[in-house]
Order: C-alpha cells, then structure tokens, then sequence
C-alpha cells in the first residue's frame, strides 16, 4: 500500500517543523525599553545614545548632524551585536552609517546624486535576527573601522549612536 500525496506533504511539513519547535527558548538579558537597540557587552546590556539628527539641505548633498564630537556609548568590539524589542519601530528597517566629526558635532552627508557616493554615506551591512515576539538580534555583519556610528530607522531622523575604539 503506497502512502497518499497528502500524507507524503504531511510527513513533509511535520520534518521541516521540527527544527523550528528545536530552538530553545531566549534566556539572556533582555531590554530596558522598547525600540531602542541595547548594546551587549560581557552579558550585560549597554544602552546607546538615543537623539535625533537635525537635517539640512545642501546644493549637493543632505546632511545629518548629531550634537557632540563622541558618543558617551562606547565599544571595542569590531562587529557589535545589539539586541532590540520592537514596539513601534520595526528592527528591519534600521540602518547603520559610519559619521564623520567636524566641529564638535557628528555629521552624516548623503550626496544628492546617487553615483557620487561617499564611503561613509553608504550603510554598513548588519544582520536582524528574531529570538523571540518583539525581540530580535542586531549584530554588524562586517568589521567597523574605529570612529563614530549610527543607527537609525528608515524615514527618520532617530538616532541611536554609539562610538567603536
């Protein structure tokens, strides 16, 4: 007696659902407050600077600007690992840029024209893991430079800012 289609698709489903009921269940530290990332270090969570960036228009370029030359949040650690429990602010849509400081304040410049990006214009690759509901991993998927960083969501001027020596 062959086994039906349905069941072979039940069979299926029941394997590949196995090694998602496997993980096991977060048990680390967990955020203050939500939609703000907390940097861990040593098993502990470090809060970041939160603000918001004041936005200019330039004639070839939109900056952002973050008061103070460095983050009081500092780490040695080359790719960071954040974590994050979303209420309004969805973890997918942060993004991470490298600042640049001049005169005593932090500054991020875009160039209008897409083709003549600068280095630190571009996002820097990290990688959202979810652990749980409303509660994700945001680890820096390559090795950052020393200097002054930001994330911030898409379509905001939120600013979560830490320093990397």
């Amino acid at each position: 007696m062959q086994p039906s289609l349905a069941t072979l698709t039940a069979v299926l489903l029941a394997l590949t659902a196995l090694p998602a009921a496997a993980q096991k269940k977060y048990t680390g530290p967990r955020p203050l407050s939500p939609d703000a990332p907390f940097l861990v270090h040593a098993g502990k969570l470090v809060p970041v600077e939160t603000g918001a960036a004041r936005e200019s228009q330039g004639k070839n370029e939109t900056s952002y600007t973050v008061e103070g030359s460095a983050s009081p949040t500092k780490t040695p650690v080359p790719e960071p690992v954040f974590l994050f429990l979303s209420d309004k602010i969805n973890p997918e849509r942060l993004s991470l840029y490298k600042m640049e400081t001049k005169s005593g304040q932090r500054t991020l410049a875009i160039p209008s024209d897409p083709h003549k990006k600068k280095d630190n214009a571009r996002p820097i690759f990290i990688l959202v893991t979810p652990l749980e509901n409303k509660l994700f991993k945001v680890e820096v998927n390559e090795p950052l430079d020393n200097g002054e960083y930001c994330l911030s969501p898409e379509g905001s001027n939120t600013v979560f800012c830490f320093n990397e020596f």
